[in-house]
């Protein structure tokens, strides 16, 4: 099962959502036509494509061959979300074994209930 921090990172680069890292991962894929042809298929997908999927594990084996490239994707991932959150953007993030609900939500009016 592929990371989901390296899912969220492949869905922003998918859509290129986030300044410079679709840019960043071109460069360490341009040496690996491979790699290379998964980015560019991953382009415009819906987060929940195969072809999402298919480029989070790339960016998990780039990650595992070059820890360095690793660092600076999570790091451009925690800065631009950080950012977004504090610029009014809302930033939900759930890990690891939930047991029980999850409400993920800006604002709400009303209660909640399940």
């Amino acid at each position: 099962m592929p990371d989901p921090v390296l899912v969220s990172i492949a869905a922003a680069a998918a859509g290129r959502a986030i300044t410079g890292l679709y840019q960043l991962i071109k460069k360490q894929f341009e040496d690996d036509s491979v790699a290379t042809a998964v980015l560019e298929a991953a382009e415009g997908a819906a987060e929940d494509s195969a072809e999402v999927q298919d480029l989070s594990v790339a960016l998990g084996q780039a990650e595992a061959a070059d820890p360095d490239f690793g660092e600076r994707i999570r790091g451009l991932w925690q800065t631009e979300v950080a950012q977004q959150a504090d610029n009014g953007g809302v930033t939900n993030q759930v890990s690891g074994t939930v047991h029980g609900n999850v409400v993920q939500a800006r604002d709400i009016s009303g209660g909640i209930s399940f």
